[in-house]
């Protein structure tokens, strides 16, 4: 009979907490910048199921019975911040074996403890391409991944699309970073750079021919390579390439590939896009910019220019941010869109590019980067304007769940840095005074 009554406890609080997750949570009386609409002076959010399903002005919009109250007066509410290139979860692509390497899966490598992801969190960031890095011409397949709660393996971090297919793209390069003069088979100079990466792609081309002229006879398939299998996903435009590239004729190159092969590709950093705007926006390809405010780098980085978002904002062309965390800590990604703006990009575009056009550079639109009804319930709750150099990150949601709350000493600790800061996410609790200070 005891045995019963456990079991029945364990089912009321199991069903109990069934009921906690299904229940709604309304956040109210904020500002609220939606990205796509009006900015509202005092706006309500209500989530449910991991899913926005009301929004607008707090005197239309009421939370639905038995929902969770947040009165988020005197704050601002808006999407989480999407980061278009990370290399956050200590990840390694390719090897030194060969110049591209098409089949390495990052799947294989992100650390899911890893503290640069809490780090992340603490700055508002809730979807990132993590990325392997650009000493070759291809180092490998990216991956997209949501910064949820509780994370302890990969699996839980993956964005799945409607076939469970986990979404990524692939990690190109061209310039300095992939050129190994007397470096065996990587390539000498940017001319070589370009014909190793033609090779491949006529090679992926040729084996997606004879995939077709099998039509499904397995006698008549060519021998596995899962190489090739990877760049034919480019050709039928089911990856994105995203090119690591910075000098406006290397830029030049990786559109001259682009228009030969007709894969979809995101220009990453583009230190000299201000050289060649009209032409990227003539090509209709999006640009993932970085802004750095302290010297040093590469030579071929020498001409990068702030004004490079307001160059392609003013030429037509579809401008995000992104980190390259560590180059740009995680924890201050929105000042990439002040600067921006202090260059001459608009306020509208510049938070555009933190959120919805780095979702677009990720397929991801139709699921982040703006507070819509139906998406992801993916927010940053801030103390003040997203410009303000003197705003924080209050709280980060992702899927309506809390994953951030800068009132927790841990999550505190995090955002500020400090002993213990770069412990993961089991990190121990006792070397904290109930008032928050350390031991």
């Amino acid at each position: 009979m005891k045995k019963i009554f456990v079991l029945l406890g364990i089912a009321i609080l199991a069903a109990a907490a069934v009921r906690a997750q299904e229940r709604p949570v309304a956040f109210v009386n904020a500002k609220v910048i939606p990205i796509v609409g009006a900015e509202l002076e005092s706006g309500t959010v209500v989530v449910q199921n991991g899913k926005i399903i009301a929004i607008g002005d707090s005197r239309t919009v009421r939370p639905p019975a038995g929902a969770t109250i947040i009165d988020a007066k005197g704050k601002v509410i808006m999407p989480g911040l999407v980061d278009s290139h990370s290399h956050i979860g200590e990840t390694a692509g390719a090897d030194a074996s060969s110049p591209i390497q098409p089949e390495v899966r990052l799947l294989d490598s992100l650390n899911a403890r890893s503290p640069g992801i809490q780090r992340a969190q603490a700055g508002g960031l809730t979807t990132v391409n993590v990325m392997p890095g650009s000493g070759h011409l291809n180092s490998g397949q990216t991956l997209y991944i949501k910064l949820r709660d509780g994370a302890n393996k990969i699996d839980d971090l993956l964005i799945f699309d409607k076939n469970g297919v986990y979404a990524g793209g692939m990690k190109f390069a061209n310039g300095t970073n992939s050129i190994r003069a007397g470096g065996g088979n990587f390539p000498g100079t940017r001319a070589k750079s370009a014909s190793l990466v033609r090779e491949q792609f006529v090679k992926a081309q040729e084996y997606r021919d004879k995939i077709r002229k099998a039509g499904g006879d397995a006698s008549k398939m060519p021998t596995r390579d899962l190489a090739m299998e990877a760049l034919v996903e480019l050709l039928d435009g089911k990856r994105i390439v995203h090119f690591h590239t910075h000098r406006h004729d290397d830029i030049l190159t990786v559109l001259r590939l682009q228009k030969e092969f007709g894969f979809r590709v995101v220009l990453q950093h583009v230190s000299e896009a201000w050289k060649v705007a009209d032409e990227i926006a003539k090509a209709k390809v999006p640009s993932s910019i970085i802004l750095i405010d302290s010297p040093g780098g590469k030579l071929e980085t020498m001409d990068i220019d702030f004004r490079n978002g307001a160059a392609l904002e003013k030429a037509g062309g579809l401008v995000g941010f992104h980190t390259d965390d560590g180059i740009t800590d995680s924890r201050w990604f929105l000042r990439s869109a002040g600067l921006a703006i202090r260059a001459g990009m608009s306020r509208e575009k510049a938070l555009y590019g933190m959120t919805m056009a780095n979702a677009i550079m990720m397929d991801l639109q139709d699921r982040v980067g703006s507070l819509e009804v139906g998406k992801d319930a993916d927010l940053v709750i801030l103390s003040g304007d997203p410009l303000s150099v003197y705003t924080q990150v209050l709280e980060t949601w992702v899927e309506g769940k809390k994953v951030f709350d800068r009132s927790n000493p841990r999550d505190r600790l995090r955002a500020l840095g400090g002993v213990g800061a770069m412990s993961g996410p089991e990190m121990h609790m006792d070397c904290f005074h109930d008032d928050g200070g350390l031991n």
